[in-house]
């Protein structure tokens, strides 16, 4: 595998804090009779110091890849599609495999399917960074984006982890490739571009049967809760609050006493955005207290 001038300048200012202070420049060697990826390439690592050019080092692969993994970022990607779902079962199963993942959220609601916190990681995204999915059907919508989405990121070297399907990990993908190219025993352009295309439609296929076994869990799973809430309505079982029954959280009856106090609608001084800050609630749960202090007064 071949680095980039921009891989192998951030290796070169891990290991050489002189290249973090002067310009730096790349000259890669390639050795046609390199028997692996260490011995193939090699890179000559320049500063251009007071107008002169000086050499600080030659580094291999290994050298490249050991400064980079320093410098990797392990991201943690949850989605859910409702508001009935849980994320927290998604970032638990991440945080147990990877404790040092940072957990992106994202969620959708209603009709809306973008996805800014995706957008924002694609972003801060850099080679050698990790991505962990609980599943390959957190990753995308459906499986024809999922295939584009992981080529797209194994070809910018972005490593995809998903642990309940690990034989499409990009490393097991990556590995596979490997083995079979070594075993050619050849570099011919016309092989290597055969092999490829072949272990990219394995891939793919593989990537579209675990998307299709994950949604079909999920399937499965509602279809299993449904059957569940209709045995138990048989069975006579309340399902969820009574009707006409009323629930009182927490924060209600503390929030409505400061609204009654301090709101001008209640000849209180404050108006309705002060007194939104000095609750800390929401808009709409504000207002809807609110709704419900003036009802009770007409009422009384």
């Amino acid at each position: 595998m071949k680095y980039s001038d921009e891989e192998v300048k951030k290796a070169a200012e891990v290991l050489f804090p002189e290249c973090r202070k002067y310009e730096t420049s790349i000259r890669c060697n390639e050795n046609i009779l390199g028997t692996n990826d260490d011995e193939t390439y090699s890179y000559d690592i320049f500063i251009l110091k007071k107008g002169k050019k000086i050499e600080v080092a030659t580094l291999r692969n290994k050298h490249v890849s050991d400064a980079l993994k320093t410098l990797l970022k392990t991201y943690g990607y949850c989605r859910i599609s409702t508001p009935q779902q849980s994320i927290d079962r998604q970032i638990r199963n991440i945080k147990a495999a990877y404790p040092n993942a940072y957990i992106v959220q994202e969620a959708f609601t209603g009709t809306k399917m973008d996805r800014p916190e995706w957008k924002k990681l694609m972003k801060n995204i850099a080679p050698g960074d990790i991505i962990v999915f609980d599943s390959v059907s957190r990753m995308s919508r459906n499986a024809d984006e999922g295939v584009e989405t992981y080529f797209e990121l194994y070809e910018k070297r972005i490593q995809l982890v998903f642990l309940k399907e690990p034989y499409i990990n990009t490393e097991v993908y990556a590995e596979n490739m490997k083995d079979k190219i070594e075993l050619q025993g050849t570099d011919e352009d016309e092989i290597f571009k055969g092999l490829n295309n072949y272990f990219r439609k394995l891939a793919e296929k593989q990537i579209r049967i675990a998307f299709d076994q994950a949604e079909k869990e999920v399937q499965d799973l509602h279809q299993r809760t449904k059957e569940g809430i209709q045995t138990a309505r048989l069975n006579g079982k309340q399902i969820g609050q009574r009707r006409g029954n009323k629930l009182t959280v927490k924060k209600e009856a503390p929030a409505k006493d400061i609204i009654m106090k301090h709101s001008k609608t209640f000849n209180g001084t404050l108006s309705d955005i002060e007194c939104i800050k000095l609750t800390g609630l929401s808009r709409n749960t504000y207002y809807k207290y609110k709704s419900e202090l003036k009802a009770s007064e007409e009422n009384s």
